[in-house]
């Protein structure tokens, strides 16, 4: 997993190396090809807000943002190239604001979210009943590995 990331907000708050690490690890446990790439942003209130409105018809600034690129549902062969698994948009400052009102670190929180976006785009969602707690589930196995990892590695 190759991410490219662009923090337009947040610099101070966001870890590159971390960000990179977590989308290795996550594209590892969900079984991407090698040659998989992700673009990660990070971004304001304002600039969220407007995608959540042009994309999803919601007035006002979300969390997390994913738009999928390939997918391997559609058959992507080894040895095929890039396999573009899409895009990632981050609200920091949202996520600063649930990370609070959750009672846990602001890390934890964008650990969380890049997860969530990073199933997201290989598949998952939770509209229906099942499918959150499938998602959910996987969301938190990863996190904890990772966690369990760093922690080790620290």
């Amino acid at each position: 997993m190759d991410p490219l990331i662009s923090v337009e907000h947040g610099a101070d708050v966001v870890d590159e190396e971390r960000v990179c690490a977590l989308m290795r690890f996550a594209a590892i446990a969900l079984d991407l090809p090698e040659s998989s790439e992700a673009s990660i942003t990070f971004v304001d209130d304002a600039q969220m807000a407007e995608l959540n409105e042009e994309y999803r018809g919601k007035v006002g600034p979300t969390d997390v943002l994913s738009f999928e690129c390939d997918n391997l549902d559609d058959g992507f062969p080894a040895g095929a190239g890039t396999y573009e698994a899409g895009d990632i948009i981050v609200a920091t400052d949202v996520a600063a604001r649930q990370a609070r009102d959750l009672g846990h670190s602001l890390q934890e929180e964008l650990d969380t979210l890049l997860v969530h976006g990073m199933l997201h785009l290989v598949g998952y969602d939770h509209i229906e009943d099942a499918d959150a707690a499938e998602m959910q589930a996987m969301q938190d196995g990863i996190l904890q590995r990772f966690w369990a990892e760093s922690e080790r590695s620290a």
